[in-house]
């Protein structure tokens, strides 16, 4: 530890080993050692003392959709890496769409990251984005750096962005398998959504049966069969649908290269709470019944769901009517999701190291990160989240950082504060006080 600059105290640290009283030495943004607890601090160092607040891995979101540039007013990566910091996330993945223009070319790529490059309070990476028309675009975008490519199976919402039919699905899997990239697929197969009821109005039943179950599984059974056909790498964004677990169980069993997510609001919102003409509660694949959250539960438990992201995909106040039909879909919980996990898992009797193994290390390893990010270990990146778990607050949309105060978890009391959040051995936020930009923009390992 001779070399260390800065010494974190506490006496929960959760490492790879488990949680332990510890010492965490950095030198250069990178952690030099994980040592007792009362390990000599050099002079050199500056030392922290968290006392009994738990220092846990900074969070790794790979699902955030930050609109910017070209929909600003809904979101901007100012005010979404600010909500990320504040809520314990150390590195978000940005999503293809909803900005304008959507991350589909080399030339878009590097528009987004000239848009990024100085807003970016936490660390940035960037998926690609599958089309219909744009399968010589993959390659490129690989080579640029991007993590993967997003395509969806249905209609995305934004007509810039149109889904692939099975066909266009099995051209863009093969190119990207040639090359061992990665697919993430909003998975609900249109004929089902189509087949559907489809009824007008504020009430949120109506709504949810005209996204059934059966469209997630149909749709996920039909890429599980193209991953299986080319041994491509494919994952299952958002999974909602406990009836597609067995499915994807036996996939993975297969080896078939799958793997699946699962958010904070499918794990702690259920349908039976949700009012009529609420509609900040509106997601698709959509928020479903208590027994079906049990069984995503029980999934994350057995390892069939990898992790737990956000798909933080915020707009303005004004798109969130109260016609479940015509409202925008997305949840915004960026600031939020640790809290949200962590108040449900010891409800159900998870602990920390769980929420970390399914909202840092995995994230962290879908997107080849885990040499950096995702453990407080020699090496990695001292990104760091100081949380005091035991202690509860009660969310206010408006004081929150997301640009437009909407939010499901409004008036919920939830487990989990985070007292402050480091990037690189730099505190960035601190009791709601935060420093000027530090995040870098990341790429895509070669």
């Amino acid at each position: 530890m001779s070399d260390a600059e800065l010494v974190l105290r506490s006496t929960r640290v959760i490492t790879p080993e488990g949680t332990r009283a510890a010492s965490v030495a950095v030198a250069g943004g990178t952690i030099t050692a994980v040592l007792p607890y009362d390990a000599p601090v050099p002079g050199t160092a500056r030392l922290t003392d968290l006392g009994d607040d738990v220092l846990l891995p900074g969070l790794v979101d790979t699902h955030v959709h930050v609109n910017d540039p070209g929909r600003t007013e809904w979101e901007g990566f100012w005010t979404a890496t600010r909500a990320a910091a504040a809520g314990g996330i150390t590195t978000l993945v940005d999503m293809p769409l909803n900005s304008l223009p959507p991350t589909t070319t080399v030339g878009h790529l590097r528009t987004k990251r000239r848009v990024a490059a100085d807003k970016a309070h936490v660390d940035v990476g960037f998926w690609g984005g599958a089309l219909p028309d744009n399968v010589e675009d993959l390659r490129p975008l690989h080579e640029a750096g991007v993590f993967g490519f997003k395509a969806f199976l249905s209609p995305s919402g934004v007509d810039e962005f149109p889904h692939l039919d099975q066909e266009q699905l099995a051209r863009s899997l093969a190119e990207i398998a040639a090359f061992d990239g990665l697919l993430i697929v909003h998975a609900e197969d249109p004929r089902h959504l189509a087949a559907a009821p489809r009824h007008a109005g504020p009430k949120y039943a109506d709504f949810l049966a005209s996204r059934p179950r059966d469209a997630e599984d149909t749709a996920i059974a039909h890429l599980v069969d193209q991953a299986r056909r080319l041994g491509a790498r494919v994952h299952v964004l958002h999974l909602s649908s406990g009836d597609a677990l067995p499915l994807i169980a036996a996939a993975k069993a297969d080896g078939v290269r799958v793997t699946v997510e699962t958010c904070p609001h499918y794990l702690t919102l259920t349908a039976e709470e949700v009012p009529d003409g609420a509609s900040e509660f509106k997601c698709c694949p959509p928020i479903r019944e208590a027994a079906n959250q049990d069984l995503l539960w029980q999934a994350l438990a057995d390892g069939t769901v990898d992790c737990v992201v956000t798909d933080h995909s915020p707009s303005t106040a004004d798109l969130k009517t109260d016609d479940f039909s015509t409202a925008w879909g997305g949840i915004s919980g960026l600031q939020l999701s640790l809290p949200a996990v962590w108040t449900e898992a010891r409800r159900r009797g998870h602990g920390l190291e769980d929420v970390v193994r399914w909202m840092s290390a995995r994230t962290a390893e879908l997107v080849g990160l885990e040499a950096r990010k995702g453990a407080i270990a020699p090496g990695r990146d001292a990104d760091f989240a100081v949380l005091a778990p035991d202690e509860t607050f009660t969310v206010d949309p408006a004081a929150l950082q997301h640009r437009n105060p909407v939010t499901a978890y409004a008036g919920r009391t939830l487990y989990g504060v985070v007292k402050s959040t480091w990037l690189r051995g730099r505190r960035i936020v601190s009791g709601g006080e935060f420093t000027e930009p530090k995040g870098q923009l990341l790429t895509r390992s070669h």
